[in-house]
C-alpha cells in the first residue's frame, strides 16, 4: 500500500505528468458541470416517469453511455453514444469499402482522415437522434399532460441544436484529454458518467442495511454482496489481461552488412478480443421491442407481450442475450482480425510458427486458436453481463410456461426469482467498461512513471492492460 501512495505522489512530482493529470481532471469536471444544465422546454418530472416506464427500452442504453444525462435530458443528453456508433460504422465499412481500407493502411495520415470522417458522421447521427427525440417527446405525455411546454418547429430546432452541440463538445473534450491528458478521453468520459452513481448506490445499500430489509440475514447478505462484487471485478481483471501467446521464430537474413532476425518473439491473442462491443450490440438489439412498444404508446398487445418477454431476468431474454453476445463476439473478431493477412505478413518478413508451415497452414492454425479464444471470451462476457443483472432483477424461472414455471414458483427461493433489488451493482456492460478503462488508465500512468525512472504501482513484472 505504501508503494501505491508513493507512486501516486510521484505523479504530482513530475511537472509534465502533473499537468497532464490536472488537465484530465479539469476536462472531466467541465463534463460534469454540463451534466447539470437542462435542455429548455422539458417537463422534467414527467420525463422521469417516462424513463421508469421505458426501463427495458433503448432509453436505458442511451442513459448508460450519457452518464444519466439522458434521463434528465441535459445538454449532454446524447453523451458519447453517437461517436461510438460512428466509430463502429466506419470500422465495419472498412471491410466493404476499399477506399476506407486503403486509408486504414496508410498509417497516421489515413487514421487522421478516418477520424475526420468519424466526426462528420457523429454530427449527422446526433442531429438525427436529437430530431427523433424531439418528435417522440412531443408525442409523449401522461395523464393528458405533455412532456413539452411549447411544442412545435421551434422546440424541434432548439432541441436539435442543443443536443448536437453538446455531443460535439463532448467529442472535443475527449480528443483534448487523449492529446493533452492521460488515458483515452472518450473512455474516461464514459467511465466518469458511470461511476458518478456510485455514492448514490452506496447510500441506497446503507439504507437497506439500516432498515434491515432482508430480515435476520441482512448482515450476511451484505457480506456476500461485497464478496461477490470483489470476485467479479477480480475475474474481469484476470480475463481482460489474459493472452494466448503464440511463439513466432524469425529466420536470419543479411541486409547490407547487418544480420537481421534470428530472434524468437510471441504473437499475443487476447482472450476477450471483442472487448465490450458484443454486449453493446446484443443489448441494443434486445431493446428494440421495448422501444417500439414505448413509441406506439402500448397500442399493440402482441408487441407489449413480446417486449415484456424480453425484459431483464426473463428466460427468453437470457437465452437470446447469451446467444447474441457469443455470435457478435465471433462477428466482431472476424472483422478486426484477419489471420490470412497476418500469416502473409509473417512470411514476408521471414517469420514462422515452429512446427507449422508458413502461409495457409499458419493462417488455419491461428484461426483455430482464435475461434477457441473467442468462444471462451463470449461465454465470459455473457457471465459478467448476466451476474449483476440477475442480482438486480433475479432469474424469473417461474415465468416459464406450463408445469415447469409452476414448479419453480413453488420451490425456488424468492430472491433467486426476483433478485435482491439492489442498485449498488453496475450492470454487466458498465462493469466491463469501468474495470477495463481503469486498467488501461493505470497502465498508462505506470508506463509514464517507469519511463521517467520512477517506481510504478507494482513491485514485480509489468501491469498489463487490456491492450497487453
Amino acid at each position: 500500500m505504501n508503494r501505491f501512495f508513493q507512486a501516486l505522489a510521484n505523479l504530482f512530482r513530475i511537472p509534465d505528468l502533473r499537468k497532464r493529470v490536472l488537465f484530465t481532471l479539469a476536462m472531466l469536471a467541465v463534463y460534469r458541470i454540463g451534466a447539470h444544465i437542462p435542455t429548455p422546454g422539458i417537463n422534467a418530472d414527467l420525463l422521469q416517469q417516462l424513463f421508469e416506464q421505458g426501463r427495458g427500452s433503448v432509453l436505458g442504453i442511451l442513459d448508460l453511455f450519457s452518464g444519466g444525462n439522458f434521463r434528465r435530458l441535459t445538454i449532454f443528453a446524447l453523451g458519447i453514444m453517437p461517436y461510438i456508433t460512428a466509430s463502429i460504422i466506419l470500422q465495419l465499412m472498412t471491410v466493404v469499402w476499399p477506399y476506407l481500407e486503403r486509408l486504414q493502411k496508410e498509417g497516421e495520415l489515413g487514421r487522421r482522415k478516418i477520424t475526420q470522417y468519424t466526426r462528420y458522421l457523429t454530427v449527422v447521427l446526433s442531429a438525427f437522434q436529437s430530431f427523433s427525440i424531439a418528435i417522440t417527446l412531443q408525442r409523449s405525455g401522461q395523464g393528458g399532460e405533455s412532456l413539452v411546454y411549447n411544442p412545435g418547429a421551434g422546440f424541434i430546432l432548439m432541441t436539435m441544436l442543443t443536443l448536437t452541440t453538446g455531443t460535439a463538445f463532448i467529442m472535443w473534450l475527449g480528443e483534448q484529454i487523449s492529446d493533452r491528458g492521460i488515458g483515452n478521453g472518450m473512455s474516461l468520459i464514459i467511465f466518469t458518467g458511470i461511476v458518478v452513481g456510485l455514492p448514490r448506490a452506496i447510500i441506497d445499500l446503507w439504507e437497506k442495511a439500516r432498515t434491515n430489509q432482508w430480515g435476520p440475514f441482512t448482515g450476511l447478505a451484505l457480506i456476500l454482496l461485497v464478496v461477490l462484487m470483489v470476485a467479479v471485478v477480480g475475474f474481469i481483471v484476470l480475463v481482460e489481461g489474459g493472452q494466448r501467446r503464440i511463439p513466432v521464430q524469425y529466420a536470419k537474413r543479411v541486409v547490407g552488412r547487418r544480420v537481421m532476425g534470428g530472434q524468437m518473439t510471441y504473437l499475443p491473442l487476447r482472450v476477450n478480443s471483442g472487448g465490450v462491443i458484443p454486449p453493446i450490440f446484443a443489448s441494443s438489439l434486445l431493446t428494440f421491442p421495448g422501444t417500439l412498444a414505448l413509441f406506439f404508446q402500448r397500442k399493440f398487445k402482441f408487441l407489449d407481450e413480446f417486449a415484456k418477454a424480453l425484459s431483464w431476468g426473463e428466460p427468453l431474454y437470457t437465452l437470446i442475450y447469451v446467444t447474441l453476445i457469443i455470435l457478435f463476439a465471433f462477428f466482431y473478431v472476424g472483422i478486426v482480425f484477419n489471420p490470412t493477412e497476418l500469416a502473409d505478413n509473417m512470411r514476408k518478413y521471414g517469420g514462422f510458427i515452429p512446427g507449422i508451415r508458413p502461409g495457409r497452414n499458419t493462417s488455419e492454425h491461428i484461426n483455430k486458436i482464435l475461434r477457441r479464444l473467442t468462444f471462451v471470451g463470449g461465454v465470459y462476457l455473457a457471465l459478467v453481463c448476466l451476474i449483476p443483472e440477475w442480482m438486480i432483477a433475479g432469474i424469473k424461472l417461474h415465468h416459464l410456461p406450463g408445469a415447469l414455471g409452476a414448479w419453480f414458483d413453488a420451490h425456488a427461493w424468492r430472491f433467486v426469482l426476483e433478485g435482491l433489488g439492489v442498485t449498488f451493482y453496475f450492470g454487466g456492460t458498465s462493469l466491463l467498461i469501468v474495470v477495463g478503462v481503469a486498467m488501461d488508465t493505470v497502465q498508462q500512468l505506470e508506463a509514464q512513471l517507469v519511463m521517467r525512472h520512477y517506481e510504478g504501482f507494482v513491485r514485480k513484472g509489468r501491469l498489463r492492460s487490456r491492450r497487453g
